[in-house]
């Protein structure tokens, strides 16, 4: 069956449990980088508009939220987790591009990013144009650090300083991404320009009679 991915509403609200327990089964497993959260939290996030699900039938196949920090300057996708059922077919990587459109909706200005171990993660974020970054570059909230608490990494983090951890931290910055597209396009624009008066130059001159 086709996996279908979408911006979560009061229709989904009766996954929230389930998801949650995907999540605890996920941390336990890996051990690494993964917060424990509560189903109304998952259920605010849907009503809000800011939660992404990806459904295989009727059945739950994956799940992530947008979260935005520092008055709306960072969003970070959050609670990424997929179906132990569904996994190797891609459902990461929709429900990923999905809340990354989402977070560039709702929070157009904001820098997107996100901190993990997770090789797969990685590749994907990369795909969606993040850059790895040092730890000073993303939200100093303890808002934000708060959620790295349940890891059993977290006193090499706090060791540093918040500075350095077993995770990659990744950022994607819009406003990059503007200058990166700018320095493409405008020398795509004028060498069409130029090839265009070339073309003309050569055209051979209608006969006068």
């Amino acid at each position: 069956m086709e996996t279908k991915v979408a911006v979560a509403g009061e229709e989904h609200l009766q996954y929230a449990s389930h998801i949650c327990k995907l999540i605890e089964k996920a941390a336990k497993k890996r051990g690494t980088g993964i917060a424990k959260r509560h189903p109304l939290q998952i259920q605010r996030k849907m009503m809000e508009g800011l939660a992404v699900i990806a459904l295989v039938g009727e059945e739950l196949a994956g799940f992530c939220y947008v979260q935005s920090y520092e008055t709306a300057n960072f969003a970070s996708n959050s609670a990424l987790i997929v179906n132990p059922k569904f996994r190797g077919r891609g459902v990461a990587k929709l429900v990923k591009q999905k809340a990354f459109d989402l977070a560039r909706e709702k929070y157009p200005k904001a820098k997107i990013f996100g901190i993990t171990t997770s090789l797969p993660v990685l590749k994907i974020n990369s795909d969606l144009g993040y850059k790895p970054v040092t730890f000073n570059k993303l939200p100093q909230t303890d808002e934000f650090w708060d959620g790295c608490k349940q890891c059993k990494n977290h006193d090499v983090l706090m060791r540093t300083g918040r500075k350095h951890c077993l995770c990659t931290g990744m950022v994607f910055d819009p406003e990059e991404q503007k200058s990166t597209l700018a320095n493409v396009e405008v020398p795509k624009i004028k060498k069409g320009l130029s090839d265009m008066k070339n073309f003309f130059r050569r055209s051979p001159k209608p006969a006068t009679v």
